[in-house]
C-alpha cells in the first residue's frame, strides 16, 4: 500500500462535500499539473490511503483520510465543453489528464494544521514534500513513517 496527500480548497471540494457524496465516494478530478497527473495515472492504486488536505483557506491542514476506490483513469471533465476543467487540447483517444476515485474513511476531530506540521519539519517530517519551500503540488506521496507520525498527531 502507498500513502498520499491530496489537496483541495474546502469551498471548491472539501471533506464535507465528500461526506455527502453517494457512498461517500467521488472522482478526484481537475488536476492539471503533469507531475501530479503522472502520480494519479501511474502510481495511485485501489486500496492506497491518502490524507485529505484543505488548502487555500484560513487554517490549512489535514482534515481526514480517504482511500483510493478506483485507480487512475482518464479525467472526463477535460472533454466536457463548458466545464471549468475543460481542456480543448485533450483527446479522448489519447487522454492528457487523469483522475482517481476516493472514498471517505475518516474525518478527523480536529485538523492537523500546516503550522503544526511545520513544527516537526526539523524532525520526523523533515523530508515531507508538503513542507518543502515552493511545493505546490495538489497530489504528493507520503512515506509510511510520515503517515504514522501524522496519525499520532490526529489522535
Amino acid at each position: 500500500m502507498s500513502y498520499w496527500l491530496l489537496k483541495s480548497e474546502p469551498d471548491t471540494f472539501g471533506i464535507g462535500h465528500l461526506a455527502k457524496a453517494p457512498r461517500k465516494t467521488a472522482a478526484w478530478d481537475g488536476v492539471r499539473n503533469y507531475q501530479a497527473r503522472n502520480m494519479l495515472r501511474d502510481d495511485m492504486k485501489k486500496g492506497d490511503q491518502a490524507f485529505f488536505y484543505h488548502s487555500s483557506c484560513e487554517v490549512p491542514g489535514i482534515v481526514g483520510i480517504v482511500s483510493i476506490a478506483k485507480g487512475g483513469y482518464p479525467d472526463t471533465t477535460a472533454f466536457q465543453r463548458g466545464h471549468h476543467h475543460y481542456d480543448a487540447d485533450s483527446d479522448p483517444k489519447n487522454p492528457r489528464w487523469f483522475m482517481v476515485d476516493v472514498r471517505l474513511e475518516r474525518v478527523f476531530a480536529r485538523a492537523v494544521t500546516l503550522d503544526e506540521l511545520r513544527a516537526y519539519a526539523g524532525g520526523p517530517l523533515k523530508d515531507m514534500i508538503l513542507l518543502r519551500k515552493g511545493s505546490r503540488l495538489s497530489v504528493m506521496p507520503v512515506t509510511k513513517s510520515e503517515w504514522q507520525f501524522i496519525l499520532g498527531l490526529a489522535s
